[in-house]
C-alpha cells in the first residue's frame, strides 16, 4: 500500500474543503456518464506510475494551510483528458474527510508519494471518546510543537 500527499490549494479549513467538495459531487440522479461517479475528485497532470500500490488501500493526505490535516481514502485513478484536450489522470476519493494528527509540511507542486510508515496516524484512531479538539485549536498548537 501507498499514500499520496498533495496541497490543497486556496483552502483554509477542514470545513472549506468539504464544502468545495460538496459543490462538485452531481446529485445521484444526474449522472450521464461523463461525470464522477458520485465521489469527490481531482485531477492531476501525470498518471501515477505506482498507481497499483495506491489503490490498494491507499489515502491522499492533504496540506492545508502548511500542515497535513486531514486523508481521504482513494477508490480509483482513471485516464482523463482536461478542457483543453491535454490527458491527464483523474484520482477518485471517497467522501469521508478523515482528520489526522496535524504534521507540517512545506509548499510543493504536484503530489508526493508517501509510505504508510511516514503518514500521520489518524485523530480518531488516537483519542479518546470525546477528546477530539477543535481544529482551531488543533493547529495552535501545532503551531507550538505542542502536539
Amino acid at each position: 500500500m501507498l499514500h499520496m500527499v498533495k496541497l490543497a490549494v486556496g483552502v483554509h479549513s477542514l470545513e472549506e474543503l468539504a464544502a468545495r467538495q460538496s459543490l462538485q459531487i452531481p446529485p445521484a440522479d444526474d449522472l450521464d456518464g461523463t461525470s464522477p461517479s458520485g465521489q469527490p475528485w481531482f485531477r492531476t497532470r501525470m498518471y501515477p506510475r505506482r498507481a497499483a500500490e495506491i489503490l490498494d488501500g491507499g489515502s491522499i493526505y492533504r496540506v492545508i494551510a502548511g500542515r497535513i490535516l486531514c486523508r481521504q481514502r482513494i477508490t480509483a485513478i482513471e485516464p482523463d483528458t482536461r478542457d483543453d484536450g491535454v490527458a491527464c489522470a483523474r484520482v477518485v476519493m471517497a467522501p469521508e474527510i478523515i482528520p489526522v494528527s496535524p504534521r507540517a509540511m512545506r509548499a510543493f507542486q504536484g503530489w508526493r508519494y508517501l509510505k504508510p510508515a511516514d503518514a500521520p496516524p489518524d485523530l480518531l484512531a488516537n483519542s479518546h471518546a470525546g477528546d477530539i479538539l477543535p481544529e482551531a485549536l488543533r493547529n495552535e498548537l501545532a503551531e507550538l510543537c505542542l502536539i
